[in-house]
C-alpha cells in the first residue's frame, strides 16, 4: 500500500553533481574518479582482498578531501526550505556536506565516509572525521577497519527508507546525478504523479516522466528554486 502523499513534505535526491561544485571530483565525468581508478582495485570487496592498502590509500585521499570541502549555495538553498517544508534529503553522496549545510535529515544510501567500520559482520562502526585509515588499526573485535562506504557488489543502505519518503513527498528535487547508478537510481520512479517532480541536472539526456528539467549548475538553479518554493509557501493561506 502506498503512503498518503505529504503536500508539506519535500524529498531531495542529490548525487555527486552538488558534490562537484564545492570542488569534490565525481566518478564518472570525462576527469572524474574512475577515468584514474580502476573500480575493481579500489572500490570492490575483491579489491580490499587483493590490496587493502591500497583501497586504504584511496579513500584515505577522498576523505581528507571530503573534510575540507565547503557547503555550496546549492547546499545552503537546499538547507533553507527546512523553514517551511518537512525536507528530507536523500544522497548518493558520501561527504558531510548537505548536515554541514544544516541539513537536519540526510539519509546516506551509500555511506558516509567520516566513519570507519569493522570489516568483520559485526560492522562496528567510528567516526573518524578527517583522519586516515591504517593498515593494522582494528576495532573491538580484532577486524581491520575499512572506509563506511558502499563498495560495488556490497549491498545499498535504506534503499526501502528512501523509497517510502519519496512516495510520500508533495515536492521531489533530483539533483546532481545522472540517474545511472541502480538500485538507487530507480528510487525516482516512486515519486507520486500528484507531486512536483524537479530535476536539476547537467547531463541527464532522458528526464524521468513527470520530472520539470532545469539544466545548469546546481549552485544557479537551486538557490532560485528554493527561492520560489519558500515564496509560494508564504502566500498561502494559513
Amino acid at each position: 500500500m502506498k503512503p498518503e502523499v505529504q503536500f508539506d513534505k519535500l524529498v531531495v535526491f542529490s548525487g555527486s553533481g552538488v558534490s562537484a561544485e564545492s570542488g569534490l571530483p565525481t566518478f564518472r565525468d570525462s576527469d572524474g574518479l574512475w577515468n584514474s581508478h580502476a573500480w575493481e582495485e579500489v572500490s570492490s570487496p575483491r579489491g580490499w582482498q587483493r590490496n587493502p592498502e591500497a583501497v586504504l590509500a584511496f579513500y584515505n585521499e577522498r576523505r581528507l578531501k571530503a573534510w575540507h570541502a565547503v557547503p555550496n549555495a546549492a547546499h545552503q538553498a537546499i538547507a533553507s526550505l527546512e523553514a517551511a517544508y518537512d525536507v528530507v534529503v536523500i544522497t548518493q553522496n558520501v561527504d558531510e556536506l548537505h548536515e554541514r549545510a544544516g541539513s537536519s535529515q540526510v539519509i546516506h544510501v551509500h555511506g558516509e565516509i567520516a566513519y570507519a567500520r569493522g570489516s568483520s559482520e559485526a560492522r562496528r562502526r567510528y567516526r573518524i572525521e578527517g583522519a586516515p585509515i591504517s593498515m593494522g588499526q582494528l576495532c573491538e573485535d580484532g577486524a581491520q577497519l575499512r572506509p563506511d562506504v558502499v563498495w560495488f557488489g556490497e549491498e545499498v543502505q535504506f534503499l526501502e527508507e528512501a523509497r517510502l519518503h519519496i512516495a510520500s513527498a508533495g515536492k521531489v528535487l533530483v539533483v546532481g546525478t545522472s540517474l545511472s547508478v541502480f538500485p538507487v537510481a530507480s528510487l525516482v520512479k516512486a515519486a507520486r504523479g500528484r507531486a512536483e517532480k524537479v530535476l536539476v541536472s547537467l547531463g541527464v539526456e532522458k528526464p524521468p516522466y513527470g520530472c520539470k528539467c532545469l539544466r545548469g549548475k546546481a549552485t544557479e538553479l537551486v538557490p532560485a528554486l528554493a527561492a520560489q518554493w519558500l515564496a509560494e509557501d508564504n502566500d498561502r493561506p494559513n
